[in-house]
Parts: structure tokens; sequence; C-alpha cells
């Protein structure tokens, strides 16, 4: 974009007030710099993907986003500007000290301005506002009785990266030094309770403590010589907000369900604590000495996590996703803050400090997305971060060589990937083996690590000899399926040899990431590994389901945690040990997770996890919220080097790679416009009804049963193949919102070779050649591979841009393969004089798809089921027909039950003009039958206008899906009714129920 180009974004010293900043407009960025400081608004900067249309639209609603002053924050920054100015007033001598030791020219670690900045705001309005400033503590009272129950909360907005730690460390130094002064002063306390959302951070928060070796206190010169001996006063204990949840109260005789229920005859569980002994456990260490209340104060870290919000939630529009995402964050907001609650009621609490990167309500709050905590009183967002140099510059697609489009491609990614992933948990993929990623996750994988590779030779080049660890690529999914589907195309999977016993390891498919040695044994020491987060975070344990698919790379750990520490008692350590320990020292020198190059995460990685090497971040799950997508990109922005340019007097700029994350800035100064907004309905299958669940099989493709013979391909206009990057770019820009550019390419694809491509599609071909058992037959491999050789050469295509290593992308291989097939199926049949028999691919996980997964919003039309025929609560309505039809199969004897196919993910394949594609017939339903007899279910299709390709999907579905299935018999038996007159709907389908259930009985007799 011109005049938007910037070599160096940084402007400003991390360690002094920022002077200047970058101009952004309604489009973003721009090289235009102004003086002064930025003023404290929300936003979120990232750079613009650059389209013809010059709009960014996602049709979702946070692309909307204003920008937004923080005025109370603005108007604090203005009072301590002139309070600096006047040398800082009205403040203790001890607090003077301290600031004056802070401050220091001399200091070998000089702190940052935002840290310093977060204690002045905390010490002015403490110790200074009071005096003429009333206003601050009211407007705090004020906004703390509205949404924290009066608890004393006040927040500092710091971005990731800039040192959070650091401040609660000198909070608490502030405080006890001051306490220790004036013991009667009780604007101020040595007992501190840190909360942390999950083990990771509590574990590094250790460092608070005074009796810790590495305490920040000593390590980092937070207190002067002179008020050391004060730390020894302060007593400070470390917990998870999970310890908020009330247990089995102590003593407690363990009881059957059964006789705890006639126990307690409806009434308080004395089985369970009371909020109080709650309170009395997770403060024991502070309280233990001392009679009545405590002065405590509070530090919530990542405190983005601690709020309470209105009963109700009812007027936001929700995804089912997005629904389930929030009650998750509510339950435990909630959990959170009610501990605090119990915290002040029993022991009483000074002060709670907020300390977040995203001190925001988020979607499902029951406020309005992305509003900054009332309660927040200083800034330092992650634009100003970026301008003083203090965190990498995260870089994001903005444009590629694929065509035009709204977004490129791997910017927002989830959209063009979820229906091709499993929406279940790992059980799903009983039986799979090899590992299926839809297209344009596969070439994301491969284009962003192209740009790893390059990252990793120029560490081995120069860092490596120093004695630092390799960068990390972490991939983040929304599930333990899809986690582990990445998980295994990356770092390499097992295959389970013909003989049902034997296991040989297949590659991974990126050379740095695989922990396999390529001659079919695994790495003693892994490089990638499989997390679930949330499931260590939370210190309840794994699941079993997790336990399983990780169990081989748990051994691993736990065999090298023997090798490293021979004195240590290793089977000690549970498995959530050893995880833990090897994910919180990924990056760490000398430590078990030195050699960790890949993280592939179950859940969000949204903080304590800050290995100073990640790199580069795909996302592969939905980001509701640009909030989320901050948190996620967050997990990069931890620098590596913190060296001073001694000419410049700021840090050289570092960058992070990141794709699938749909961060988006547009501004706008305008009004927003309200619309009207139609009722929402919740369109979901009822438990109630559960005896009405259909299932139905998931259909990918069509093979033959061909005859074990020579095989002869008879290739014909059909057979060829034309690749393109009409939705794959093989050159994808990236940008950060200031700062250098890079292009990435896919470059590990573009260099196989013909054969090698010729030897993958002659192997996947393989397996539609199985016998009728289902018995592979590795004889046919090599006129396989002679086929396939002559198809690359005579029928593979390419336009600009295109190389022929794009035919090894998942659904282009399967198309490849599917051309070689027919081109076979073509030769056998014309030496035979009949067609080989057609059965079905299945999907590779969830072959059976089910109504009990419909749950989703809409503003369509509906129409209420009958609740002895539906499963689903209502059909929705694009027009009248649909309602009619539906009436009709609840009037017809015969039809048992019936469900509309509306994001029920029932899909016919077809081809059109030389496309491969897939269509939703209207509705299923499935017929009566007798006793013994095998379920029959009719499709139904409703044409109104006439249009070729509907031909073309009708057409597919009679000669294609209804054979292959029924060829393959174990889905019982399907027909077809296409219904061209929906009002004559109840005609048609009661002729068709009737010759069905003859055939039937007929049949059974």
């Amino acid at each position: 974009m011109a005049g938007r180009d910037i070599d160096n974004p940084i402007l400003n010293s991390p360690f002094t007030v920022p002077a200047r900043h970058w101009r952004f407009d309604d489009e973003g960025i721009t090289n235009e710099v102004v003086e002064g400081r930025r003023a404290s608004e929300y936003f979120v900067p990232v750079p613009q993907a650059r389209r013809s249309s010059g709009q960014l639209s996602l049709g979702l609603d946070w692309t909307l986003d204003r920008r937004r002053a923080n005025d109370q924050v603005n108007l604090i920054r203005a009072k301590l500007d002139v309070w600096r100015r006047m040398n800082r007033p009205g403040i203790t001598p001890t607090s003077r000290r301290l600031l004056s030791h802070w401050l220091s020219a001399d200091r070998a670690r000089p702190l940052f301005f935002c840290q310093v900045e977060a204690l002045e705001t905390a010490i002015w309005i403490t110790e200074v506002a009071g005096k003429g400033d009333a206003w601050v503590a009211n407007a705090l009272r004020e906004s703390n009785e509205q949404f924290n129950d009066a608890l004393p909360r006040l927040a500092h907005k710091m971005a990731t990266g800039s040192g959070k730690t650091m401040v609660m460390a000198m909070l608490i130094a502030w405080h006890t030094c001051n306490k220790a002064a004036n013991p009667q002063d009780r604007r101020f306390s040595d007992a501190f309770l840190v909360v942390a959302p999950g083990i990771t951070i509590r574990d590094r928060l250790r460092v608070l403590l005074p009796t810790d070796p590495n305490n920040y206190y000593r390590s980092n010169d937070l207190v002067p010589l002179d008020l050391e001996s004060a730390m020894s006063r302060a007593r400070v204990s470390i917990t998870i907000f999970h310890a908020f949840k009330q247990r089995e109260a102590a003593g407690a005789v363990p009881t059957g369900r059964l006789a705890k229920s006639i126990l307690t005859d409806g009434g308080p569980d004395p089985f369970i604590e009371t909020p109080e002994q709650m309170a009395r456990r997770v403060c024991r260490e502070l309280v233990s000495r001392s009679r009545g209340k405590r002065n405590i104060v509070v530090l919530n870290d990542e405190a983005h996590h601690c709020w309470q919000g209105p009963e109700s939630t009812d007027g936001e529009k929700l995804t089912a996703e997005e629904r389930k995402e929030a009650e998750a964050r509510r339950r435990d907001a909630r959990l959170w803050i009610n501990g605090l609650k119990a915290v002040n009621e029993r022991f009483g609490i000074r002060q709670v400090y907020d300390l977040s990167a995203t001190p925001f309500f988020l979607k499902g709050s029951g406020f309005g997305e992305g509003t900054l905590f009332p309660w927040t009183v200083s800034d330092f967002s992650l634009i100003d971060a970026i301008e003083a140099g203090i965190v990498k510059i995260p870089r994001l697609p903005v444009a590629d060589n694929a065509a035009p489009a709204d977004m490129p491609t791997y910017r927002d990614l989830w959209p063009r990937i979820r229906e091709g992933l499993p929406k279940k948990s790992r059980k799903a993929l009983a039986g799979q083996s090899e590992p299926e990623l839809p297209d344009a996750l596969k070439a994301a994988l491969h284009s962003l690590y192209s740009d790893y590779e390059r990252s990793f030779r120029r560490w081995e080049d120069s860092d490596r000899a120093h004695g630092s660890t390799p960068p990390v690529f972490i991939v983040v999914c929304n599930n333990t399926a899809v986690s582990k589907l990445v998980y295994d195309y990356v770092a390499g999977w097992e295959k389970l040899l013909p003989d049902g016993e034997t296991k040989t390891v297949h590659t991974g498919a990126l050379d740095l990431l695989r922990n396999d040695d390529e001659r079919g044994n695994w790495l003693s020491r892994p490089r990638s590994i499989l997390v679930d987060s949330q499931q260590l975070e939370s210190g309840e344990g794994m699941s079993s389901e997790f336990k399983q698919v990780a169990a081989k790379e748990i051994a691993e750990f736990r065999a090298e945690y023997r090798e490293r520490f021979p004195g240590r008692n290793a089977d000690a350590l549970t498995d959530e040990d050893i995880l833990r320990e090897v994910l919180n020292t990924v990056g760490s020198p000398g430590r078990l997770g030195e050699q960790v190059r890949c993280v592939v995460s179950v859940s969000m990685l949204t903080e304590g996890w800050d290995a100073n090497t990640v790199t580069h971040v795909l996302g592969v799950r939905a980001f509701g919220t640009q909030l989320l997508c901050e948190q996620v990109v967050g997990r990069a922005l931890r620098r590596r080097s913190y060296a001073v340019d001694e000419e410049s007097g700021h840090f050289a700029p570092e960058y992070a790679e990141v794709y699938g994350v749909p961060f988006s800035f547009i501004a706008s100064s305008g009004t927003t416009r309200e619309t009207p907004t139609r009722p929402v309905v919740r369109v979901r299958a009822l438990s109630e009804r559960s005896h009405l669940a259909m299932t139905f099989p998931r259909v990918t493709g069509y093979r033959y049963d061909i005859p074990d013979q020579r095989l002869v391909a008879a290739f014909a206009e059909d057979s060829q193949l034309r690749l393109t990057v009409a939705d794959l770019p093989t050159e994808t820009e990236v940008r950060g919102v200031v700062g250098e550019r890079e292009f990435h390419r896919l470059e590990d694809l573009e260099g196989i070779r013909p054969q090698s491509i010729a030897y993958e599609l002659a192997r996947s071909a393989l397996v539609l050649f199985r016998d009728e058992a289902g018995g592979e037959r590795p004889w046919l491999f090599p006129q396989l591979l002679r086929i396939a050789r002559e198809w690359v050469e005579t029928q593979l295509q390419l336009a600009d841009w295109a190389f022929p290593g794009l035919v090894l992308l998942d659904q282009r291989k399967a198309e490849a393969v599917q051309r070689i097939y027919q081109a076979v199926v073509r030769g056998a049949t014309g030496s035979k004089g009949e067609s080989p028999r057609l059965l079905p691919i299945l999907r590779p996980y969830d072959p059976i798809g089910t109504t009990d997964a419909v749950s989703f919003d809409t503003t369509r039309r509906v129409y209420e089921t009958d609740p002895d025929r539906c499963h689903i609560n209502y059909v929705t309505l694009d027009s009248g027909w649909e309602q009619t039809v539906a009436r009709a199969l609840e009037a017809t004897h015969g039809i048992e039950k019936y469900v509309k196919n509306d994001r029920l993910g029932f899909h016919i394949p077809y081809a059109f003009e030389g496309q491969q594609r897939t269509y939703e017939p209207d509705f299923i339903a499935a017929l009566s039958s007798p006793e013994g007899g095998k379920r029959t279910t009719l499709i139904v299709e409703v044409t109104g206008e006439r249009r070729a390709d509907k031909a073309a999907k009708v057409t597919a579905a009679k000669n294609l899906w209804l054979p292959a299935i029924n060829n393959y018999g174990e889905e019982g038996r399907w027909d077809f009714l296409q219904i061209t007159d929906p009002t004559s709907a109840l005609s048609a389908l009661h002729a068709k129920v009737q010759d069905l259930l003859e055939d039937v009985s007929e049949g059974a007799a």
C-alpha cells in the first residue's frame, strides 16, 4: 500500500514515556509519525487485507469494531503527567524511595516505562487522588458496586510480554515496605493472595515468593538495600482460581450417593465445604498466625477471566459453538469472583489488582463485546508495545496469488476447513490410520512451515552455538480429534499392517518437526508434542481418552527424565506432571522441553505459556472475537533478545508469523446505525425425542469392485485435471501492522519430483482396489505405478503459478486418484462387457452421521415439528414449500420419523461441468420396518425451478449414491423420491411409501 510501508516500526525507547506514534486512519496504519503519546483507545492493530474492493468483510459482528476512547484512563494519564512534573507530591517517604530506586539511571536492569507507570498509577490513586481528585475513588466505587458487588477492584491493562509479573512484584514490594514503615496505615498490607488462571502461571509466579531463590525482588533489584529486610514481613500465597471450588469437607465420611441424598434431605450438603470453610483453606497461609480479619491484597493474573454478568444473555446472538465456549467462560468467571467474595466476607480484602492484556468483556458475557472493564486505570496496549519494541510484531497474510476474495486464504482459514474436520472427540477416529486433512489446512501448514524452515536454518547458523533452543511452531486446535490429526500429519503416525497386529511408523510430513527417523523408528526425544492445555491447567487431571492419545510421548519424556535426573523418582510423577514440565520448559536450555519444536494444542493456549522462542502460529479453530485472536497471538509476542542498540537506544524488531487467526482492523469514526433484529430461534435435537434420532452414511466418493486381473487404463477427456491457485495460493504475502513484509511459498511441495508424485498417487489409489472382504491387494501396486506415471505425464495440466506437487494435497489427490481409478474402471468395463459392482467410499472419520449433533440459531421462519415424528424441534423455512412437505411427511402413513437436512451434514457427491461437488437433499425419512426387517430410508428431494445442476444432482443420487449404499448393505435399504410439485407432496409420498412397504413385506415373506 502506497504511503503505508514502514521499514522499522520501533519509534520509542522501552524505558521512557512514548514520545511518538504512527497515525492510524480508517484503512489502518499509515507511515506518518505523530509527535506525542498515543491516546488510550480500543482497537485491534493489525494489517488490513489488500483486496480490490477496499473493504474487509467476514460477515461476523466483530468486523464492525469501532475505535473507542478510554476516557477514564486518558484523564488519569493527564493527572499523572502533572503529578510527575511536580516531582510526585503527596506520597509516603517509602513510596518515594522505591520510585527513585526504580527510576535510577544506574540500574543494571532498567524497568520498562509501562511497568513503572502501572505502579505510579496505583500509588497516585491510593496516596494522592483522595486529596483533590475524589472523582477517581467515586468512579471506581460506582463501577465496582455495579459490576463486582463492591469488591474493590482496580485493573491495569498491559500488553502480553510487557512484564505483568514484574508489576505484581513491584506492587507487593510497595505495599510490604510501606506496611513495615507504618504498621497502622490501613492503606497498605503485607498479606497477598495471588490468583492465577492455571497451574502453568501459578508455577511461573513462584518468583513472587520472597523465599524463592529466584525471587524478583532480589534478581531484578526491586527493593533497595535499606528496605530489603522489610520483605521478610510479606506473606504471599499463590493459588489457581479452581481452588475456589468447594470441595468435600475435611473429615467428611465417604458415603454413597443415595446415602448422602437421604442424610441431606434436600438441605445444605454437610459433606461439602461452606464458602467460609473454602476461604479458610485457600487463605490458611495468610491467616494462620493472626486473629480477626486481615487486610488482604489480591492480585489477579489474567484477570479477564474474573467477572460476573447478568443472569440472562438471551439478547446476544451466538452460534452453538460460541454459546458453548461462552458458558464455559461464564462458569469459570463465576467460580473465580464468588471465591473472592467469600474471601472478602471472611477475612476482608483491602484491594484487588487485576492485570491483563485484554481486560474486556467477551461475547456471551451479557455486556457489549469488547467493553473495557470500567475499573481499568492504566493502559499500555499492543500497538504501544510494538512501537516501543517490547514485543514481537505479528505478521499476518495480507495478500496471495489465489483468486480475489474478501480475505487472504490463510488469514481466515476456519470457514474453509471446518466441514472437512471431525467435530467429535478422538473416539470419532477409531479405526482411522492415515491423517487426512482438508487441502487448505494442509497447504497452510506447508506454507507456514516453509518460513519456519528458514527461521530454523538461521538459528542453526547463528544462535545454536550460543546454547539457545530452536524456534517453535504452535498449532491451536478446537478438539482432541482435530489436534490428533494435525499432530499425526506433522509428527508421524503408526499404521496397522494387514495382519491386524503389526504396526509400522509412517513418517511425518514436515521434516524438521517429525518424531520419526525416516527408518520406521520413533525418535527418543520428540520434536513435536500434543497437549491439552485446559486439562493441564485445571489440575483436575487429564481424561483417559487424552492419556491414551498421548501415551507414547509421555513414556518417552518419562524415560528422558530418568536419564537427565538419575537421582529422582520419575515414577512418582504423574502423567500430568510430565507433560506440564515439558510444556513449561519449551525454549529453556537444559530442561525437559528444550528440544521441542512444535506444540499442537487441543485448547486455546491463551495465556500463561510464554516461551520466547515461538515464531509461528497456526489457528485451526473458530475465533468468535478479536480478543481471542489477540490472546492466541500473544503466545508468540515475547521477545528473544532485549539487547538495546547503542546508537538508537531502541530494541531491534522481531517478528512472529501468524496464520488462521483472523485479526481484523476496521476503524470508523462514523455512528453505528441501529438495524431491526429478528427473533432468534434455537433449532436443536431434543433429548426427550432421542428415540426419533436418525443416522445416515457420510459418503465422500464411489469405488468399484474390480476383478483381480491385469489393469488397463483407458484415459479420456474427463481424466484430465487442471491445477490452479484459484482457492489455494502458492505464494502469500505476510505483513505486520508495521515493519517488514515477507513472502511465503509452498517450497517443500514445489520441489517434489514427478516420480515421487506418481508413487504417492499409486499408493493412494491402491486402497480402492481391495477385495470383497476389504483386504489389500499389494501385488497390483506395480501396475498402478505405471498407470499413475502415465497420468502425470499426459493428463495433469498446470495453470499459472501452479506446480505438480499441488496434486498431493488431499482434495486434489483424491480428484487425481478418482480420475486414475475411473480410467482403470473404464478399461475393465471394456474387457468384460459390464461395469464392476459400485461401492461407497465413506468418510474416514465420522462415517455415520446423526441428528444428535444438530444445534444452531436462526432468524428464519420455522415450523414446529410433530413431537412423535421428528428428533429436531423445528424445520427452518426458506419458502413456503418446506412447511408443506414437512406436514405431508408427518401425515403419511408408514413414515416413522423424518428430518430436514439443514446443517445435518448429509451430502451426496456428484460431478457437474467437470467439477466435483456435493449437494444436500431436502429431507430424509425412515419408514416403519416389520419385525426383523431391513430398515428403509427415503431421500426426499423437492424440485422447483429446472436447472442443469439439479438434474446432475438427482442423477448422481439415483445412479451412484443409491446403488453404492445398497450394495454396501450395512446401512439398510435406501431409496429416492423427487417431488416436482410441492402441492402434491402428500399423494406422491403416500404412493412411494406404499410401494416401498410392499417391497419390504414381499422380501420378508
